[in-house]
């Protein structure tokens, strides 16, 4: 009888040691399910799942949430409908699958199926509604709940804040049964967001319970309202901080453009996130403080895209175009992938640079990012193409955009307009008009300098007169100083005055700066003293007047004057900005200072390649014109001073480096000279090469020794 009592008992024993070691095994089989899901190891997930002798129903739950996880939904809705039992879990894991896989159709059709609904299901049901900015059906569902608890509340709540209805939220605020602190918090944002700050500073007075959310959305909300002195008042009393406390004050202050206090608040943090440190990159930015924006970018051990993006922008914004490309390459290098704004940056700097081959990697990228597909995008393509001299892909990306909004009108016609392609740029403003886009001030500036780059005096007139009358835009400064340019090309200098005189606006240095430059290239001595003279009271530290003028001096032969505007110059300390040139190849910038082509480490070949084609020239007749070289010295000097102009030096080494029959396209930071316009078209025709060069006015297309200006410039 004993062994009989005593076997029993452990049977039982055995077997419930069985069961538990089973179960315990499900638990950790179900675990490793979830950790691998979480890890986006759905494979490895699925096979601990299939490898599984016993399952329990949380089992089937932790891989179908996993596919779901892991964007599978529809491997999760079979196995769903494998599934030898569902208990309510189940369905309420369908449907937040679902809702987090923007399938809101899917999650209402098992929704609407479920054999039993729970608070859980119609949160989630509403909550999806919500995330989708279906406020409307979510606010239907929610009053349809047999039940609610404080996570529904909140999440409708939310769902007003996000549709920026701040009165409903307060009323559905003023509704609910208990108030947790995320429902308050949630309240105080959307408040701040409307920037009624005395409503959402009440209930933040008024809560039982706070948390470093509840104080940082406080504060986040003082900053965005430009109360960034309250907002440090709040955060000196914080009981505690966290990483995006002190970002949020940090950006505040940059907001504002207080970057001296924010470069305290950074020194003081006792952790220095990613987002801070670029917030502080482009703080130092905004102010011109590159070095230190450089030396926070240094000290970053770990650094996101949004480090490189913004330490680019700040190269680009403080016209270090060619430190920006360089970074631009070494963040490829690093293996960092561009964001947007990074690839923004870099095409704006590719358009003032006139870094085509660069251009051309960033359109790519766009392409490859389907950014393309968006119309700021499309324009800033368009642009930087137009302004390396690329009209006809600038023309292709332009046409295979629609709908095409008025910037992207505007950018073509102002490129046309550029290039001196003055019948182009007037038909695309005809054919903007026949599809119904009203022109805006910015659509005459490109048309009225179209007209006056062309010499087309009439047709400006004519659309002048009708700005106001026919299109209802009102002519600024910007559009008499047009007008101003266009009559003084044309040699209608006096008229030109006049206009200036019955103008309802004040003229600017623009208008003064058109009509001087009119009185040099038609020699009008006595106008030309008078526009300088406008121009040196409204901007005396500029040097272009004292040139302009010193150059009609000059050509009369007058030294002493001459003499004196230099002497006016040094005591007002007004410095000339040097010519430089540049020229990209291989994806390489090289720059040219006039007159030095000796820091360059191929100079040598430069200087052989310009001897040579100095023996061209002067076999095909060219005559060197030195009437605009400012000093009185004798020929030999004034023809020694042109020939080693920067845009000369950048075409020779093009001539050097550039294969045919590619285009040798130079940039130049002034406008290009009279002899060095006539000696480049002559190159062109002796090398059989075209040679496109941006000047600071326009673009100058050199060709079989003719010059796309039709020498009117």
């Amino acid at each position: 009888m004993f062994p009989f009592r005593v076997s029993r008992p452990s049977t039982r024993l055995f077997r419930f040691s069985i069961r538990l070691y089973c179960y315990g095994a499900i638990i950790s089989f179900n675990s490793l399910i979830v950790r691998y899901s979480r890890l986006g190891q759905i494979h490895n997930a699925r096979r601990v799942f299939d490898e599984m002798r016993m399952r329990n129903v949380a089992s089937w739950n932790s891989i179908i949430a996993g596919y779901f996880q892991n964007s599978q939904p529809s491997e999760a809705q079979e196995l769903f409908d494998r599934m030898p039992e569902r208990n309510v879990v189940s369905w309420n894991a369908l449907i937040g699958g679902y809702v987090k896989n923007g399938m809101l159709n899917k999650a209402r059709r098992v929704f609407d199926s479920m054999p039993e609904r729970n608070v859980i299901s119609w949160t989630a049901m509403v909550r999806g509604y919500v995330q989708e900015g279906m406020i409307s059906e979510a606010g239907s569902l929610f009053w349809q709940m047999p039940e609610k608890n404080v996570v529904s509340w909140t999440v409708m709540l939310g769902g007003l804040i996000q549709e920026r209805r701040v009165d409903d939220a307060r009323w559905l605020f003023d509704e609910m049964p208990e108030k947790d602190v995320v429902a308050r918090t949630n309240m105080i944002n959307g408040y701040c967001q409307e920037g009624r700050l005395a409503e959402a500073r009440e209930i933040f007075d008024e809560m039982p319970c706070k948390n470093v959310i509840s104080w940082t959305t406080m504060i986040c909300g003082y900053t965005q309202n430009q109360r960034v002195d309250v907002a440090r008042k709040l955060f000196e009393v914080m009981p505690e901080k966290n990483e995006v406390s002190w970002t949020a004050m940090l950006m505040g202050y940059t907001q504002c453009g207080r970057i001296q206090e924010a470069s305290e608040l950074f020194d003081a943090m006792p952790l220095k996130p990613a987002i801070a440190c670029n917030a502080m990159i482009l703080g130092f930015g905004q102010i011109g403080e590159v070095g230190k924006a450089m030396w926070v970018f240094d000290q970053m051990r770990e650094k996101d895209e949004g480090t490189w993006s913004a330490m680019i922008k700040v190269y680009e914004r403080k016209g270090f175009e060619l430190q920006a490309l360089e970074f631009f390459s070494s963040m490829q290098r690093q293996g960092v992938r561009p964001n947007y704004p990074t690839l923004i940056s870099v095409l704006s700097v590719c358009a003032s640079l006139a870094s085509l081959d660069h251009g051309r990697e960033i359109h790519g990228q766009l392409v490859r990012s389907h950014f393309d597909h968006d119309v700021y995008v499309v324009s800033v393509l368009i642009t930087m193409y137009v302004k390396c001299g690329n009209l006809e892909k600038a023309k292709l990306v332009f046409d295979s955009f629609a709908p095409k909004d008025v910037v992207m009108w505007n950018t073509m016609i102002t490129g046309y307009a550029q290039h001196g392609l003055g019948e182009e740029a007037l038909q695309v403003f005809h054919d903007m008009c026949s599809v119904g886009l009203a022109p805006d001030d910015i659509t005459f500036i490109g048309v009225l300098s179209a007209c006056s780059y062309t010499g087309k005096v009439q047709e400006g007139r004519e659309i002048f007169g009708a700005m106001k009358s026919k299109y209802l835009v009102e002519p600024r400064t910007e559009h008499y100083a047009c007008m101003v340019d266009l009559l003084g090309r044309a040699g209608q200098v006096d008229e030109a005055v006049d206009l200036i005189e019955k103008m309802p606006v004040e003229a600017d240095a623009i208008i003064w700066g058109s009509l001087l430059g009119a009185c040099r290239t038609h020699m009008r001595l006595d106008l030309a003293e008078v526009a300088a003279q406008k121009l040196l009271l409204l901007e005396p530290n500029n040097s272009g007047p004292y040139i302009l003028l010193s150059n009609i001096y000059a050509t009369k032969g007058r030294w002493r004057d001459v003499a004196e505007l230099r002497k006016n110059m040094r005591e007002r300390n007004v410095s000339k900005s040097p010519g430089c040139s540049w020229i990209e190849v291989e994806k390489k910038v090289h720059v040219f200072t006039g007159g030095d082509s000796t820091g360059h480490p191929e100079h040598p070949m430069i200087l052989r390649m310009l001897e040579r084609l100095g023996g061209l020239l002067r076999e095909a007749g060219y005559c060197p014109d030195g009437t605009f070289v400012l000093h009185d010295v004798d020929e030999e000097e004034k023809v020694h001073s042109l020939r080693y102009h920067s845009e000369r030096l950048a075409v020779a080494y093009g001539l050097l480096k550039v294969p045919e029959p590619m285009p040798i396209r130079v940039m130049k930071n002034l406008r290009v000279c009279v002899d060095c316009h006539s000696a480049i078209k002559l190159i062109a025709k002796v090398t059989g090469r075209e040679i496109i060069l941006r000047d600071a006015n326009r673009f100058h297309h050199f060709k079989d020794g003719l010059c796309s200006c039709r020498d009117y410039w």
